[in-house]
């Protein structure tokens, strides 16, 4: 292969590929979440998104004028499951005994 072919094919490759959305305007779906926190879909729907102070959910309007399905602002779920490091500042429960 040529430099030129390489160089050609790079820049095709670069055109077909989508541009990432930047996390702090992503939002996320429950399957995306799931993937994020390496649990279920259910386990965020039936668990996570019920808990008080869980980001709230958008629900952007369908085509029939009922609400979608919810997403989550990628930032704000991040920043949720930030908060429960071991260890940090505020942190509920009991404090673990030292290994």
């Amino acid at each position: 292969m040529t430099d030129d072919l390489i160089d050609r094919l790079a820049a095709a490759v670069a055109e077909r590929i989508s541009r990432p959305i930047p996390i702090q305007v992503d939002l996320w779906s429950a399957d995306e979440i799931a993937a994020y926190l390496k649990v279920c879909r259910r386990y965020v729907i039936d668990r996570y998104s019920k808990l008080p102070d869980f980001p709230p959910a958008i629900r952007l309007p369908s085509a029939g004028g009922r609400s979608g399905h919810p997403r989550w602002r990628a930032s704000d779920v991040i920043a949720w499951a930030e908060k429960y490091k071991e260890g940090a500042p505020g942190r509920i429960g009991r404090p673990r005994k030292a290994a």
